[in-house]
């Protein structure tokens, strides 16, 4: 899956991996049971529910998208020891300098930061990422629907409209 960055985002979400669905489809989060898309519309960071196919459009609403394995598909579980490029996402960051940098799920933080997963809560993170706010998120994936919240996704859109530039339009033109 090719990155979605550019200068000047608000927001960077960061995966772990494709799912085998998402890479069959060439799509973010193409899994059908998958509240991704609809976790953006529900919460404001996008003005509607936008389709797998349409990521590339992220940007005009200041988001963008990157996974820490980036040349790995699967499930966290079944992903090898060494398919995870922290310091590559971390170039990443310090190259595109968004104002946030949320991880979808607590594997792909815990893999980033060297923190177990149990020692990372939800919401924002005390210390930033190569100089950008850090925030983890509760998976969005159907392997992780029982323990889904929507708060952790909310608290963070707010802090997106907060960053946000005066007057920014966050419009749907397509």
């Amino acid at each position: 899956m090719p990155d979605v960055l550019e200068d000047g985002l608000t927001l960077v979400l960061v995966g772990t991996a494709p799912s085998r669905i998402s890479a069959r489809a060439r799509a973010y989060y193409a899994n059908p049971s998958n509240k991704f898309w609809s976790t953006l519309a529900a919460v404001g960071l996008t003005p509607r529910q936008l389709a797998p196919q349409e990521y590339a459009a992220l940007p005009r609403y200041g988001i963008g998208l990157t996974d820490v394995a980036k040349r790995h598909s699967g499930v966290d579980a079944a992903l090898p020891t060494g398919a995870w490029a922290p310091h590559e996402l971390r170039d990443k960051v310090r190259r595109y300098r968004p104002r946030l940098v949320a991880f979808t799920s607590k594997r792909g933080a815990a893999e980033t930061l060297g923190v177990p997963t149990g020692r990372l809560p939800y919401g924002p993170q005390p210390e930033p990422l190569e100089g950008a706010e850090l925030w983890v998120l509760p998976s969005t994936s159907p392997l992780g629907h029982t323990h889904f919240q929507l708060g952790p996704w909310e608290a963070l859109a707010a802090r997106v409209r907060a960053l946000r530039p005066e007057g920014s339009a966050d419009t749907d033109t397509g």
